[in-house]
């Protein structure tokens, strides 16, 4: 239950309250019997199955962290698997662009750390600090990747 819909919820009761102890001076002396009911679920939360992939989970931990929700998970998932399928060492040798993000040139990463060539979390940090300043989100990134063919 949301919190509008409590407090809604709370304010129907005092005011039911309210008008009955007004309406009855007898039963608001007497103490009324109070119902509680507890309510349980077996639901557990949705978890992504991301597979066994390290450098993806490092991606997800980064994506929660900057507050973007699942569905800019999935694009990023869609975008780095076409780019370079999650691999932190791919290389393509007719453009020079590498690691996960397919950085060109490679060595703009540095910016993000001095170990981007070995650590897909450094890849993966400065790539997505360059879907936000370029696309704002992933979905925006993946959107220009469908559109041409690169982002």
């Amino acid at each position: 239950m949301d919190s509008k819909r409590a407090l809604r919820g709370t304010l129907i009761s005092v005011t039911a309250f309210t008008a009955l102890g007004t309406a009855s001076p007898a039963w608001a002396e007497a103490p009324a019997p109070i119902k509680t009911r507890t309510w349980t679920t077996s639901a557990q939360p949705k978890v992504p199955d991301i597979g066994p992939s390290t450098n993806k989970r490092i991606a997800l931990g980064q994506v929660v962290q900057r507050a973007w929700n699942f569905q800019e998970f999935r694009c990023l998932d869609n975008l780095w698997t076409r780019e370079s399928n999650w691999n932190h060492r791919a290389l393509n040798h007719s453009s020079g662009a590498y690691g996960i993000p397919q950085a060109l040139p490679a060595g703009k990463m540095r910016g993000a750390g001095r170990d981007w060539k070995s650590n897909p979390e450094t890849q993966i940090r400065w790539g997505l600090a360059y879907i936000k300043g370029r696309y704002g989100r992933p979905c925006g990134a993946w959107g220009h990747w469908r559109s041409h063919n690169w982002y």
